[in-house]
């Protein structure tokens, strides 16, 4: 998942031999660039003070640290290194349309973005499969919080590996500079991606869209949907036995939606700018000259957009964790004495379902 193709793509492409009029006037409108600003803006105040408030809380009380929310604020800290380094540094190049930034972030910031993206989805994925094994097989194996520590950092390790490509191959340049052309243009440095050969690049970018994003669609939605029968399976069995009440069966729907939020706010967010990626390997001629940078930033704003979603499907949903966040909230500033509330795991599958609530008979309870 390739988070930052070249603004300047119409002069990188003319190495290729492409023979776009460069001349043609491609800048944003005032209302376009105000858009921009305050849209980046908000995801990204969103985006941080959401996922601030998720790793302040899951740190602040030891009760908190399951294995669920190790996973969750690993999540939550990689959409928080988006908020900081991806979408500043996109908002500033599309609309310098030039890299003033200099040549060390040039290399460091498609490496912390393809990171950061990298450890966001695998959390997903480590998510969905604790959930499918705490519900799905209850009485089988459950992973420690000593072993999510472990896979968090296997998740960075992994990540970092998968990133390495961007540290050698973004180079800051003058892409026109041993080119003769019959008209004159600006001599503005810009940061992109100068591969040995389009068939080592489309091989990584290819690899990548498998590797983070099918691949990890399928196995959450195999997760969830595994999690959604067997929960609907239990559901009907406490019906058949008489003892369901109207209050689990809210709880029950909510679970389902959450379910369904969280596959869909996934595929959906990531979905425009694998598609423009895509497009942009394959067949670039099929991406209109001027519209370049208006398309990329819509897909890219939508991806990040999944960073202001996490935290209203994994915490802002949890009644549990609101509590949390408030008490946290009234003890910082000495405004009475605290609350304490039940620990349960911010999960988008069963948030309000714990180990506990299984019972001998094989139901579920639900509570809400």
């Amino acid at each position: 998942m390739e988070l930052q193709h070249s603004t300047n793509h119409n002069q990188a492409l003319w190495k290729e031999g492409l023979t776009w009029d460069l001349t043609d006037d491609c800048s944003l409108s005032v209302s376009g660039t105000t858009f921009l600003i305050v849209a980046y803006s908000t995801v990204m105040a969103v985006g941080l003070i959401g996922n601030s408030c998720l790793v302040f809380v899951i740190t602040r009380h030891k009760e908190m640290r399951n294995v669920t929310n190790v996973l969750i604020a690993n999540l939550s800290f990689s959409d928080i290194l988006m908020c900081i380094v991806c979408l500043p540094v996109t908002i500033i190049y599309t609309l310098m349309d030039q890299w003033i930034l200099g040549e060390a972030l040039c290399k460091l910031t498609p490496f912390i973005q393809c990171i950061s993206v990298t450890v966001s989805i695998f959390s997903l994925v480590l998510i969905a499969m604790e959930r499918y094994q705490l519900i799905v097989h209850p009485t089988g194996w459950k992973p420690m919080v000593s072993q999510s520590y472990l896979a968090v950092a296997v998740t960075w390790i992994l990540a970092c590996l998968i990133s390495v490509p961007f540290l050698s191959y973004s180079v800051l340049t003058l892409p026109l500079q041993n080119l003769t052309i019959p008209f004159p243009v600006n001599d503005h440095l810009v940061c992109m991606e100068e591969w040995p050969t389009n068939q080592e690049r489309r091989a990584y970018t290819t690899s990548l869209l498998i590797f983070q994003y099918f691949l990890p669609l399928l196995l959450i939605m195999v997760c969830y949907l595994h999690i959604y029968l067997r929960l609907r399976r239990r559901k009907d069995m406490v019906e058949r036995g008489r003892n369901t009440t109207q209050k689990k069966n809210k709880g029950s729907t909510r679970i389902n939606v959450m379910l369904i939020s969280i596959v869909v706010a996934f595929a959906l967010s990531w979905l425009p700018l694998n598609v423009f990626n895509t497009i942009f390997d394959w067949n670039h001629e099929a991406i209109p000259s001027c519209s370049h940078d208006v398309i990329f930033s819509f897909c890219h704003l939508t991806a990040m957009v999944s960073t202001c979603v996490n935290p209203i499907i994994y915490g802002f949903l949890n009644s549990n964790f609101q509590k949390q966040l408030k008490t946290t909230l009234l003890r910082c500033r000495c405004w009475g004495v605290a609350e304490r509330y039940e620990s349960v795991p911010l999960s988008t599958v069963s948030t309000e379902v714990t180990k506990g609530s299984i019972l001998s008979n094989g139901s579920i309870s639900i509570n809400t």
